[in-house]
């Protein structure tokens, strides 16, 4: 058969098109409003209801906005721990600077990258290979995963927002990206040249050294430098009058905030179900990470029926979970529904759009990769102790769901879902014992690591 759309087959096509009004109707809705509103299932919108059996003693106030920025996963580790922490202190509301994790994580990652394209280059990967080549299309994000937040939580310290608040290229990241990744390609360039001449590890450190300076200029006018130590000062609940410091952000994180929210007491479990990636392994990313010497981003795989037990354990026992998915399929934006049910694609389209492919099958073949991180703060069960939604906690403001929060439905979990962190305490002891296997490595540009290469 001729593989070109010939005439006559487009004019079959259209013959098709317009033989069917349904098609017509669906036409004159979807050219003037987005086709995902009208494919809004008003059923679905009647049965969703934002009340929960387990939820959290206290939910973070106030709402975290990320504004046109990648920082998810920033925001939702700050929105878990700040929990404990508020009822620690006794206060009504408290954001953790998003901002101060954000500058260091710039300027670590870049010197990570530099370091990348040195190890790349002894490797002898070709620049117009694929892993070089997928390392310099882009070369700073603002995206990232848990083991990276521990690795900036760990070195650096948290600070609170009062103490450094947001600029605007935090809250507008990419023309502060479009700078550094042209200098960190210009730079790769310069360092895969002195290695090319034979130059020893000497010389090439002294020249990272000496382009992280600049990094750091460009990241500092930016973003701001935050200050080596700071002052808290705050009110209670009973109105009383605190004051914390002067002391050092890593100082403030080891005295305050550890003894509520240990990071290092907290595993990350991934549900991976593509037949090459067997559960009960561990993995990593080929070049994924973002402090030379820091922890790697390990992944310990497990049926996504774990991750939902240990989800509802930890909630049941008052603590939030951060967690990562593909959060814009099956989903509803203004209502804040994500559930397999609210779009009738079928009924406009004639066919169904998505959710088609296996979870699995989306991962081969491009349809499915974590995007988002956000935090579970509520759960109901049913009668046989099964999870039936959850109630989750975005970084994307007010305006969405109910004044910020998402409901999710067990089956979207399922199918888009695909890490969850909790306390070792909520894990089966042979699951905790994975973590000592030695990781199976992934390439870089793998799907379980695209988290940590989101944009705005």
């Amino acid at each position: 058969m001729d593989p070109t759309l010939s005439k006559e087959t487009l004019e079959k096509f259209r013959s098709n098109f317009f033989s069917d009004e349904k098609n017509i109707f669906a036409q004159n809705v979807c050219s003037r409003i987005d086709p995902f509103d009208a494919c809004l299932s008003r059923k679905a919108l009647e049965e969703t209801h934002h009340v929960y059996e387990h939820k959290v003693e206290a939910e973070g106030k106030p709402v975290s906005n990320q504004k046109n920025s990648g920082r998810c996963w920033i925001f939702a580790t700050m929105n878990v721990i700040r929990l404990p922490f508020m009822k620690h202190l006794n206060i009504d509301d408290f954001e953790f600077s998003q901002a101060y994790l954000f500058f260091w994580d710039k300027i670590e990652r870049c010197n990570f990258f530099l370091n990348n394209i040195v190890e790349t280059a002894k490797r002898n990967e070709p620049v117009e290979g694929r892993l070089v080549a997928f390392l310099l299309n882009d070369p700073i994000s603002d995206g990232g995963q848990w083991d990276m937040i521990v690795n900036l939580i760990n070195k650096h310290g948290l600070m609170p927002k009062k103490c450094f608040p947001e600029s605007f290229s935090c809250e507008t990241s990419a023309k502060m990206n479009q700078i550094l990744k042209t200098k960190l390609r210009e730079y790769a360039k310069t360092i895969r040249d002195l290695i090319a001449k034979g130059e020893g590890d000497l010389k090439v450190q002294n020249v990272i050294r000496e382009q992280m300076n600049t990094i750091y200029r460009i990241v500092g006018i930016c973003l701001g430098v935050p200050a080596e130590t700071f002052t808290f000062t705050y009110y209670d609940k009973n109105k009383t009058y605190h004051s914390i410091g002067p002391i050092t952000p890593k100082a403030f994180y080891e005295e305050h905030v550890k003894p509520v929210f240990d990071v290092d007491n907290k595993v990350c479990i991934v549900t991976d179900p593509r037949p090459s990636n067997q559960y009960g392994k561990v993995y990593t990313v080929d070049c994924l990470g973002n402090v030379v010497g820091g922890r790697p981003c390990i992944y310990n795989n497990q049926p996504v029926e774990l991750l939902l037990d240990a989800t509802a354990k930890s909630i049941k026992d008052g603590e939030a979970v951060w967690f990562g998915c593909e959060v814009m399929k099956r989903f509803a934006g203004k209502q804040g529904i994500l559930d397999l049910k609210i779009h009738n694609f079928p009924l406009v389209f004639g066919v169904d759009i998505q959710t088609i492919l296996s979870k699995a099958d989306r991962l081969i073949y491009g349809d499915s990769a974590m995007s988002h991180a956000m935090v579970f703060t509520a759960v109901s069960l049913n009668e046989k102790d099964e999870v039936t939604k959850l109630r989750v906690e975005n970084s994307w403001g007010e305006d969405r769901g109910e004044k910020g929060y998402l409901i999710m439905s067990t089956d979207w979990f399922k199918e888009y879902v695909f890490e969850v962190v909790v306390d070792k305490k909520y894990v089966p002891v042979d699951v905790l014992e994975v973590f000592k296997q030695k990781p199976i490595v992934l390439p870089a540009w793998d799907p379980m690591g695209t988290l940590a290469n989101v944009s705005c």
